[in-house]
Order: C-alpha cells, then sequence, then structure tokens
C-alpha cells in the first residue's frame, strides 16, 4: 500500500496515524475524505510525494491538479425543444398577431397564418415559448454533435425493422399461396413447372437476403434499450464487404491523406507512392473528376449556362429534359466540329495523311518535254499549268474586261479598259476614254483663257471712319439743336453718377454714339493739368 508521505510534529503522531489506518482496514473507523467530501480509497496509490510548500502541510491535497479555474458561467447545456412556459387566456398587448405569443412577433412566427389573428378573435392562444440564453466553453462551441439527441436515430431504425418484417411477412404469404395452389391443382403440376420453380428461387433468394444478418454473426448490431448509445434493440446490416481493408487503415501514417470520420471521406489518395495498378482506391477527388461523376458535373454545367442565356431548363425541376438537351447538344456539337474539320482538310489539305506527295510537287521539276512553234503555240506536249492563287482571280465586273488595279495614274488604281478611278463604276470602253480626254481638254482651255482675260481688280477705296477723340477731323458739321440736347443728356448722366440714390433700378443704355454726343462729352470733360478748370461750372 502506497500512501501520502506527510510531515509529522512527533513520532507520537506517526504512531497515531498508523493506528488509524489499521483501525479504517479493520472498518473499525471512518474512512478518510478529500476536501469535496468524497472517499478516498487507501488502494489506489496517491502520485503526490509530499504537499506543496504553499499548501497545508498537515495532509495531502490534490487541489493543484484539478482545473480551480473553471469558469461557473459557461455551460454544456442545450435548448429545450418544444418547452412551453406560459398559456395565456386573451391577447396581450405586444404579442404576436398571428398566435398571440410574447416571445416572437407576426414577423417571425412559425405557425400556418391564420385568416384572422388571435389579435382580432381573441380565441386559440398560442403558450409562450422558453427562451434560453447560455454561453458555451471552447469545446462546447466546436462540438458538431452538441444537441444531438441519440434516441432519435430509434425512429430510422424501427422504420427499417417494420419494413423487413413485413417484407417477411408477404414472402411467407407467398410461399403458403403457392403451396396452396399446388395442392388444389395437382393434375396441372406439369404445365406450370417452370413457372413455380422459378418464383421459388425467387423466394428463396429474397429469403436469403432477408436471414443474411442472421447467418453472418459479424453484421449483427445489437442495441439494447436504456444504454449510453440509445435505441431499441434491433439489427443494424452493415453492407461493406468485410475483406475491403477501411480507407483509414491503407496508411497509417498521421500526415498521410486526411479522413473525416464524420462524413466518411478521404479527398485525397492515401498511398500516393504506390503502384496504380495494385490500388483499389485512389481518393474521393479521382472518382469526383472521372467516370459519370464528371459527366454528371458537365451536365450541370451545361443546364446552368443554357439558363443563362435564355433558355427554360432547370436540371432539378425536370432533369429528363435537361439530360436531353444536352445529348442533342452534344450531337450537333460532334457535327459541327466535324463539318469544320472536313472544309479546313478539304481546302488546305491533310499533311498529316498516309498519301505520298506527287514527285514533281516535291523536286518541282518533271520530264515532260513541251514542243513550241515560232509563234509560241504548243506543237506537241502539255504546257505545265500555272499554280493558282486561293483567292479569286480573272473576275470581272460592271461589264469591265481588266480587273480592279489593271491602270495606275495621279497615286490611283482604276481600270484600264475605260481608266475609270472609281471601283463600283460601269464599264464604258473607248467611248468612255474619248469623252474623259474631251472633257479634260475643255477643262484645260477653259482655264488658259480664264488667266489670259482676267484682268487686275481696280483697289478698292478704304472709307475711314471719323474716330471720336482728340482728332476731330475739320469738315465736321454739327446740328446744333442735337448739340444742345446732347449737352443736357451729358448734365443728367452726371448728376446721377454723384448722386446713386437717383439712379433708376431698370437702366437702359444706348450704344449710338454720334457726333453731337461725342462733342458734348468732349466739352464737358474736366481736364485736371487744365489751371482754369475751378472756374469751369
Amino acid at each position: 500500500m502506497a500512501t501520502a508521505s506527510v510531515a509529522f510534529k512527533s513520532r507520537e503522531d506517526h504512531r497515531k496515524q498508523l493506528e488509524l489506518e489499521e483501525a479504517r482496514k479493520a472498518g473499525l473507523a471512518p474512512a478518510e475524505v478529500d476536501e469535496d467530501g468524497k472517499e478516498i480509497n487507501p488502494h489506489i496509490p496517491q502520485y503526490m510525494s509530499s504537499a506543496p510548500w504553499y499548501l497545508n502541510p498537515e495532509r495531502p491535497s490534490l487541489k493543484h491538479q484539478r482545473k480551480w479555474k473553471s469558469d461557473p458561467n459557461y455551460t454544456k447545456a442545450w435548448y429545450d425543444r418544444g418547452a412551453k412556459i406560459y398559456q395565456a387566456d386573451k391577447f396581450r398587448k405586444g404579442a404576436c398577431e398571428n398566435c398571440g405569443a410574447m416571445t416572437h412577433n407576426a414577423k417571425s412566427c412559425m405557425e400556418r397564418p391564420r385568416q384572422k389573428g388571435a389579435k382580432w378573435t381573441n380565441m386559440f392562444i398560442a403558450p409562450d415559448e422558453k427562451i434560453e440564453s447560455f454561453e458555451l466553453d471552447y469545446d462546447g462551441k466546436r462540438d458538431r454533435w452538441n444537441g444531438y439527441d441519440a434516441a432519435t436515430y430509434a425512429r430510422v431504425i424501427e422504420r427499417y425493422e417494420a419494413r423487413d418484417e413485413a417484407r417477411r411477412k408477404f414472402l411467407k404469404e407467398q410461399q403458403l399461396k403457392k403451396l396452396e395452389e399446388k395442392n388444389n391443382n395437382p393434375d396441372d403440376e406439369g404445365e406450370v413447372v417452370s413457372d413455380e420453380e422459378d418464383d421459388e428461387d425467387d423466394l428463396r433468394v429474397d429469403e436469403a437476403k432477408v436471414d443474411e444478418s442472421k447467418q453472418m454473426d459479424f453484421a449483427k448490431v445489437e442495441k439494447r434499450v436504456r444504454t449510453t448509445g440509445g435505441g431499441s434493440t434491433g439489427t443494424v446490416r452493415n453492407l461493406r464487404i468485410r475483406e475491403d481493408t477501411a480507407k483509414y487503415l491503407l496508411n497509417l501514417d498521421v500526415n498521410s491523406a486526411h479522413y473525416d470520420p464524420k462524413t466518411r471521406s478521404m479527398r485525397e489518395d492515401p498511398l500516393p507512392d504506390g503502384d496504380p495498378n495494385e490500388k483499389f482506391y485512389l481518393g474521393d477527388n479521382q472518382y469526383r473528376t472521372s467516370g459519370q461523376a464528371l459527366d454528371f458535373k458537365q451536365l450541370n454545367m451545361h443546364a446552368l449556362e443554357a439558363f443563362e442565356k435564355g433558355q427554360d431548363i432547370h436540371m432539378q425541376a425536370a432533369p429528363s429534359q435537361a439530360e436531353l438537351l444536352f445529348k442533342n447538344y452534344q450531337v450537333i456539337k460532334e457535327k459541327l466540329k466535324s463539318k469544320t474539320k472536313d472544309t479546313i482538310m478539304e481546302k488546305y489539305g491533310n499533311a498529316a495523311s498516309e498519301e505520298d506527295l506527287p514527285r514533281e510537287l516535291l523536286l518541282g521539276q518533271s520530264e515532260r518535254q513541251v514542243e513550241y512553234d515560232r509563234a509560241g503555240r504548243i506543237i506537241k506536249g502539255q504546257e505545265t499549268a500555272i499554280p493558282r492563287s486561293k483567292y479569286e482571280e480573272e473576275v470581272f465586273i460592271n461589264n469591265h474586261t481588266t480587273v480592279w488595279g489593271s491602270w495606275w495614274k495621279d497615286h490611283q488604281w482604276g481600270y484600264k479598259c475605260c481608266k475609270q478611278m472609281i471601283r463600283n463604276s460601269y464599264c464604258t470602253g473607248a467611248a468612255g476614254i474619248e469623252a474623259a480626254e474631251a472633257a479634260t481638254d475643255l477643262m484645260k482651255a477653259n482655264i488658259a483663257r480664264k488667266e489670259v482675260t482676267e484682268e487686275d481688280p481696280a483697289p478698292a477705296e478704304e472709307k475711314k471712319l471719323a474716330t471720336w477723340g482728340t482728332d476731330v477731323p475739320e469738315d465736321l458739321v454739327l446740328d446744333q439743336k442735337r448739340l444742345t440736347e446732347a449737352l443736357k443728356k451729358e448734365d443728367e448722366k452726371r448728376k446721377e453718377e454723384r448722386d446713386e440714390r437717383k439712379r433708376k433700378y431698370n437702366v437702359r443704355w444706348n450704344d449710338e454714339v454720334t457726333a453731337e454726343d461725342m462733342e458734348a462729352y468732349r466739352m464737358k470733360k474736366v481736364h485736371h493739368d487744365d489751371p482754369m478748370k475751378d472756374f469751369l461750372n
């Protein structure tokens, strides 16, 4: 027995402690308890050789090894789903207008919208929900199973058990029905032997499938009531072949491909350096980018792109229509691709074909003999064909006998047949050429005649307007009546300039200045250099 080492004040205290332990063994003394009131088992060794110096050395303690700084605000509880706290008898102010509960408003009400809400009918008031708010600790926030009730999975098991039970019952009834027909019709046994044998084989296969879990003990999983796992007693089938190695056991290295136990997925290849011919599992990503998964992805992409371009297609609403349109699209695409390929090969040829090129094209010469006469005509043999361009040649439009660009004059192209510079013009032939030359000659003659007969124009007399300033023309004649009126206007103008209050709001200006106005201005003007300026007025 290992006990905690405690410092005693004397040998007497040590002897008393030993006697107390012997009495506890014999059941004559109460058991020792710790600070929390729990009994200390003397047979379990204590992992503390001596108490720390900052604790009470009179007795051992493990308080420093506990989580004594735990926050009491944290909790591991979860919401009480479906709990109600109060049932009202009439509508309350501020409650939901639809159901009458005080814990939410009409916008967030989860009940069916009533034709007349509880606010107006004051009937069928829904109870108030239990609103809880608590703070989770670090582990509680990151627990993906937090709030999950394992007992709810028992419904899934019960549904599968009921289906299996109904299936076994149906198969048993079919067997009894076949036996009754066989007993009632012994004469027709030879005619329906083959059909009965087929049906019996099918029944045997189905029965074998039903009893598969009973034949193999390793596939049978029993769940007992009131256990930590929860659920009722039943059988859960495991359809995985037990000879296959689990994907997470292919590579036990901790740094290998990550395995998620919740979704049972391993995206990367657990054995990337292994022989691909010997591997049966290459990772989930390999299956997503190959086989029918890739075809399904392309089908979804085609449906989305077609919908964006305006077609009425939806993968989830009408999958058969989407798949049919995708097949038609692939057929049309292949036809267009092959047609484009054939057009290019027909136009430019196929350099990768197995056909050998002619020797004449490879060497650029031939052994053919061609004889010509004095005029250059072929007497014997065949003239070498002139290579033609891929563009159209010798195409004459608008009755022209030559092509555009066969004539050049004054930095412009034209037709040689009619000497016209406009490309879309109609050919006029020799008559057009003669008419153009005649028009040119006539234009030149007119220009020459104009140059000869044209005289120098007479110089225009410059009319110098009278300038009203210091220079006054000598022959200027003023009207005395108009001059008097101009002097009066000048006096009134000067008065307005002295007193701004008398100036009218709407002022009309006259820009026309006459000789009399200019003379009045000159007469009333003040010359600051004049020594007699103070005696003028």
